[in-house]
């Protein structure tokens, strides 16, 4: 069957990935246990994800952003946001599950304070869009993977240049300019998996 258009994506609502692979019983009586247990595999792929680095002067270079994206559109919004909450309070209780070696309140208010914060609102949307069946088609996972990445960057380049005070020159040449082309890479590895997946447990159905 063709892709769908934008306009019959953004009104066909359809249950996240998560839930075709782990579907909800009938009687509810595993829902907690099931988002417990997703929400636990999700933020141990965050910070192992995080481990995965490129050091650069202000702010690391991870694969966090994708598993981010991913998480967003497997899980849809609600569980997706709540995965990455509960991995932003795991670090702020110390747990060393953000890219630096310790965990602790530090990340959470130094330079790479506005790209954390900004996950939660790049799993939202992917997630939101995703449950409106963005997450069948490549082309549209791209598009709503980017808007995740656009609010990720936009949320840490506010923050270095604002909160930090480096100024905008120096916030986007090491905030922004930087992670360009491997945003465009990870957007596209996210965006090939997610439908193929679906594809093949579709197959499988």
């Amino acid at each position: 069957m063709p892709a769908k258009t934008m306009p019959e994506a953004a009104v066909s609502s359809h249950f996240p990935l998560a839930a075709l692979l782990w579907p909800h019983r009938a009687d509810g009586s595993s829902g907690v246990m099931r988002g417990v247990i997703l929400v636990a595999l999700g933020t141990a792929l965050l910070a192992l994800s995080a481990k995965i680095n490129l050091p650069l002067p202000y702010v690391p270079m991870t694969l966090q952003t994708l598993v981010v994206l991913m998480i967003g559109a497997a899980y849809g919004w609600r569980l997706g946001c709540a995965t990455v909450i509960a991995y932003l309070a795991e670090g702020a209780i110390g747990l060393p599950v953000f890219a630096g070696p310790v965990g602790g309140l530090a990340p959470l208010v130094g330079p790479t304070a506005g790209y954390l914060y900004g996950f939660v609102a790049a799993a939202f949307i992917t997630g939101w869009l995703a449950e409106r069946g963005w997450d069948r088609s490549v082309l549209w996972l791209f598009v709503a993977m980017a808007f995740g990445h656009i609010l990720i960057l936009a949320a840490g380049f506010g923050w270095l240049a604002f909160g930090m005070k480096l100024g905008v020159e120096k916030a986007w040449l090491v905030g922004i300019a930087p992670f360009i082309a491997a945003s465009l890479i990870k957007n596209a590895l996210g965006a090939a998996l997610v439908p193929a997946i679906r594809r093949a447990f579709d197959t499988r159905g």
